[in-house]
């Protein structure tokens, strides 16, 4: 049976290189990517079955850079479609080069991403307090610089995972402030895929969902010079019995403060709501300016 392909977004040894692990198991081929934009045309195109991507985070939110290749408004990856999500607990990790084994005080720099800084600030503030702290753009390469550095006695926050890739010593575990630290990943399928049509997610991964809900994904914009034209677009999921369970909002790029709505609902199937996603989708034209159907999966939460 041929390998099913994912796309994550790189490097190797980044959380969502664990993610794609965690969710697909073995055997699949899996292939790291450079930006977001990029694993989201690999499934256009067709170079990937499949592809993993942050979408928001328990702390830190939404990862706004997912949202705005899901808004595509430039309509580029019509055919990508969301079919699963996966829940990655987010363990960090403070590192250095092997075999050193340093003194906190004697550490002079630290590396990681962005995000992981606002994670692990109560660590941060009682161990390195002063400390300068260098932006890098993954985990992954925090420990990899780390596992080079020679000139200076510098630090890394990252996973386990990253940490066993790049062959680094880790002088702590489990750093983050909150110990339920949750990255929710979504992933991607080509609507119009054959090799798709013949095998569901569900048959490529190992794990199956314990919960029956079903979840939903529909962005719309509306006129925002209309009284109530929000409340009218949101009272139409109500009307058809369904939850909703968060709204994102991105910038229209059409017109300055103008806004795109994501709206994620769930249902548990029943023979009353087995067509509600439909009916949203024939009843929002009549009170938003355009809407789009991103998707339908399995809650795995």
């Amino acid at each position: 049976m041929e390998l099913s392909k994912v796309s994550f977004l790189g490097p190797k040894a980044s959380f969502s290189h664990q993610a794609a692990v965690e969710a697909f198991g073995d055997p699949v081929q899996l292939t790291p990517c450079l930006t977001f934009a990029d694993a989201f045309a690999a499934v256009q195109q067709g170079q990937s079955d499949y592809a993993i991507i942050p979408v928001e985070n328990s702390s830190n939110g939404s990862v706004v850079q997912t949202l705005d290749l899901l808004a595509d408004r430039n309509e580029i990856y019509g055919d990508v479609e969301v079919c699963a999500e996966h829940y990655l607990t987010v363990h960090h990790c403070f590192m250095v080069r092997k075999d050193t084994l340093p003194a906190y005080s004697s550490i002079t720099k630290l590396y990681t991403h962005p995000q992981a800084w606002g994670q692990c600030e109560t660590f941060l503030s009682k161990n390195f307090k002063g400390v300068e702290r260098q932006d890098v753009s993954s985990t992954s390469k925090a420990a990899e610089i780390v596992s080079k550095e020679t000139t200076e006695c510098s630090g890394a926050i990252a996973s386990r995972f990253a940490a066993e890739y790049h062959g680094v010593d880790i002088l702590a575990e489990n750093i983050e402030d909150k110990a339920d630290n949750t990255t929710r990943f979504l992933i991607l399928r080509n609507v119009h895929s054959e090799r798709l049509a013949r095998l569901t997610f569900e048959d490529a991964i190992p794990s199956k969902p314990s919960s029956t809900a079903l979840k939903t994904l529909i962005l719309f914009t509306v006129d925002h010079d209309s009284p109530g034209a929000l409340a009218d677009a949101l009272s139409v999921f109500k009307d058809h019995g369904l939850n909703l369970t968060s709204i994102n909002t991105r910038p229209s790029q059409k017109r300055a403060w103008q806004y795109v709505f994501f709206v994620e609902c769930a249902r548990v199937p029943t023979p009353q709501n087995q067509e509600a996603v439909t009916r949203i989708l024939q009843s929002l034209p009549q009170v938003t300016e355009s809407c789009k159907y991103l998707g339908t999966w399995k809650d795995r939460l």
